[in-house]
Order: C-alpha cells, then sequence, then structure tokens
C-alpha cells in the first residue's frame, strides 16, 4: 500500500518544476491528483506522466488569487473524487530587485499569488476537510521567509505571510484533526529559479554560506511533502519544516 493510499490531493502551480514534482510523488504513492496551474500544456504532461505511471489525475486550469477560480477547483475535486484530503499549496511566484526600486504592481502581482491564493485556497479546504473527519494543508513557504535576502524583499514578505498564516490557521483547526504545516525549500532547481542561477556569481549569492553549496531538486522537496501529507505527520501541526541544504543554518 502506498503512503496516502485512498486520499485526494490538490496540488496547485504543478505544471512544472516542484509543483509537477509534488503532484507525481503523491500519485505514485496511492493519490487521486487534481493538479492546477495557469500553464494548461505543462499540465497535460504532468497528468499524463502521473496516468502513465499508473496514477490517477486530472487537471484544471486555475489562477489562485482568483476566488471565483478556487471555487470551481473546489467543485472540480469533491464532483471528481468524492473528498478532499491533502492540500498542497505549491503555486508561487517570484521578483527580484531592491526594495527602492520595486514599485506597488510587482508588490500586488507576488503578494496575489503567494499569499492571497495562499489564504484563499486554506480558507476554502477547511470545511471540506472539517466535513471529512480530517486532512493535511501543506503550504510551500521559503527560506526567505526565515532569512531574507537583499533584493528579495517583495517575495520574503509574501513568503513570510504564509509562515504565519499557517501557524494561526493550525491553531484553530487542529481539533478538526486538520494538520496546518508550511515547508520552507531554499534554492530549488526549477524553470523559475533558471536565470536567478545561470551564473555562478548569481548562485554563490543566492546560496550565501549554505554548507552544501548546492541548488536542491524537486525531489528532495516532494519527500516532505509526501511526509506531511501520509497519515505519518499526523502529530506535527503549525510546524515550519526547512529543506535547503543549510542556507537558514549559517
Amino acid at each position: 500500500m502506498g503512503r496516502v493510499e485512498g486520499k485526494v490531493a490538490i496540488v496547485t502551480g504543478a505544471g512544472s518544476g516542484m509543483g509537477r514534482s509534488h503532484a507525481i510523488v503523491l500519485a505514485r504513492e496511492g493519490a487521486k491528483i487534481l493538479a492546477t496551474d495557469q500553464n494548461e500544456a505543462g499540465l497535460e504532461e504532468t497528468v499524463a506522466q502521473i496516468r502513465e505511471a499508473g496514477g490517477t489525475a486530472e487537471m484544471q486550469r486555475h489562477d489562485v488569487a482568483d476566488e471565483a477560480n478556487w471555487n470551481a477547483v473546489f467543485e472540480t475535486v469533491t464532483g471528481t473524487f468524492g473528498k478532499l484530503d491533502i492540500l498542497v499549496n505549491n503555486a508561487g511566484v517570484v521578483t527580484v530587485g531592491n526594495t527602492e526600486d520595486c514599485t506597488l504592481e510587482q508588490w500586488d502581482s507576488v503578494f496575489n499569488v503567494n499569499a492571497r491564493g495562499t489564504f484563499i485556497g486554506v480558507r476554502g479546504a477547511v470545511p471540506l476537510m472539517k466535513q471529512n473527519g480530517g486532512g493535511s494543508i501543506i503550504n510551500v513557504s521559503s527560506t526567505f521567509a526565515l532569512i531574507g535576502r537583499a533584493g528579495f524583499g517583495i517575495y520574503c514578505a509574501s513568503k513570510g505571510a504564509v509562515r504565519l498564516l499557517t501557524k494561526s490557521v493550525a491553531a484553530e483547526v487542529a481539533e478538526d484533526q486538520i494538520r496546518v504545516n508550511s515547508i520552507h525549500p531554499g534554492l530549488i532547481e526549477t524553470p523559475m529559479t533558471e536565470e536567478m542561477i545561470d551564473t555562478q556569481e548569481k548562485l554563490d549569492f543566492i546560496l550565501g554560506s549554505a554548507p552544501l553549496r548546492r541548488a536542491g531538486t524537486p525531489e528532495e522537496v516532494s519527500a516532505l511533502v509526501l511526509y506531511l501529507a501520509s497519515d505519518e505527520s499526523r502529530f506535527v501541526i503549525g510546524s515550519e519544516m526547512v529543506v535547503d541544504g543549510g542556507m537558514a543554518a549559517i
């Protein structure tokens, strides 16, 4: 039996990178997946990979900043699979620039996806999980919600919001057997980070003095997602779990 056999999961931002990896790993371990993203071509590839491996997955185009889109996603997951056990709030964006040079439009764009999108997803998932007798919400934050980094102020602030929203909701719903936790990846090799680490100088700047001196892989983050999605983590509530090669430790 798989570690999440019989469970139903929504994974946002599943069209590429970490989201695709999370969806594939959860499906491999027995979960039925609703993969969402604005990148429909990417979603098709994710779902194809899951189905080719014998898993179960559907897809839906999804702007996480839009409440109506979220409502449609929840209707799809309950209409197709009958319940919701796992929500992985993975969708995210980043902007790079010193604070004095950033615009309000950039602030709103990043917060709309990273913070607003996570909030709407959590708010909608909780009543569905209450009906189901419990569940697991996994909010993808960042190491930069813990340590900060020059040039990433807006991103750090948005992921810091995710971190503390997670803790607050965890305290509210623990008695309902709903676990809410955040994970904090460091630098991970994904399409979103390609241009950020295309030179050794850029890589060294982001890594700082991280002991491993390398970027992580999506699969290394997915291993933590799988643990939090499974019943193995039934006593883990309101935690911030770091997977960053030691970036936050130095």
